[in-house]
């Protein structure tokens, strides 16, 4: 039935367009993309890298979720983590698995991010 994951959404609050294209285009590296017209009222910003498709509309009330989170892959977790650490973005180890490093980091908004890397 199912063939493949077409994007991930994610909540932001009303207003946090700004802050998502800082964090996720300026510090992650993705890019961001229009949003249909028939959706552009709703507020919210779009993004993509590579196969990846992000997707942050508004929630109100806004609750970040701090548990459920997407888990991007990268080619190199220490890289990433020295990067992220320059930008000013805490990072949080977690237990390795038997062929992955992950790391979890928050966007502005407190949404749980795993990054990873396949060893």
């Amino acid at each position: 039935m199912l063939i493949a994951l077409h994007h991930i959404q994610l909540a932001m609050p009303q207003g946090g367009e700004p802050q998502a294209v800082a964090f996720y285009a300026g510090i992650l590296g993705m890019t961001q993309v229009p949003k249909p017209a028939v959706l552009a009222g709703r507020g919210g910003v779009w993004f993509t890298a590579g196969p990846i498709r992000l997707h942050l509309g508004v929630e109100t009330p806004f609750t970040p979720a701090r548990k459920a989170h997407p888990a991007f892959e990268v080619p190199n977790l220490d890289l990433v983590i020295k990067h992220l650490k320059t930008a000013g973005i805490e990072t949080k180890a977690d237990q390795d698995l038997p062929d992955i490093r992950r790391i979890y980091i928050n966007d502005p908004f407190g949404n749980r991010i795993e990054l990873l890397q396949r060893l």
